[in-house]
């Protein structure tokens, strides 16, 4: 059984910083894809970045390259999700999930039907 558990979330204030944390029970497995959403109230959840294996594949949507960067700390059976110069547009609750295989190709990772595992998330509020 995967089990995803969130954490790092608050409140921030515009151009500040957070690091999310997710604690992956399939975080020494590297034959999974892990992966980051978020869904504002209102809106359909959407993709942020995805990282396979050790070193295998990283994406990132649009909305948050250069600013957001995902990172996996096997031994600590943990995915980051380091977030900077927050914008209010950010706000939402965040989520973690996780697919057996690699991150899908193009921008197919960034849907969310691919993910069979997803932890509870946490609430992000920029203002």
């Amino acid at each position: 059984h995967v089990q995803l558990v969130e954490s790092g979330g608050g409140s921030v204030q515009a151009g500040g910083s957070l690091r999310l944390s997710c604690e992956a029970s399939v975080g020494t497995d590297t034959r999974y894809s892990l992966a980051w959403f978020r869904q504002a109230t209102g809106k359909e959840r959407e993709g942020l970045s995805c990282r396979y294996g050790l070193a295998g594949s990283t994406h990132y949507a649009d909305a948050v390259k250069n600013r957001f960067t995902i990172s996996r700390d096997h031994a600590k059976k943990t995915m980051y999700l380091q977030m900077d110069n927050l914008e209010p547009e950010d706000s939402a609750v965040y989520y973690c999930a996780a697919n057996l295989g690699p991150c899908a190709p193009g921008n197919r990772w960034t849907n969310s039907e691919r993910y069979n595992y997803w932890g509870q998330g946490t609430q992000v509020t920029v203002s």
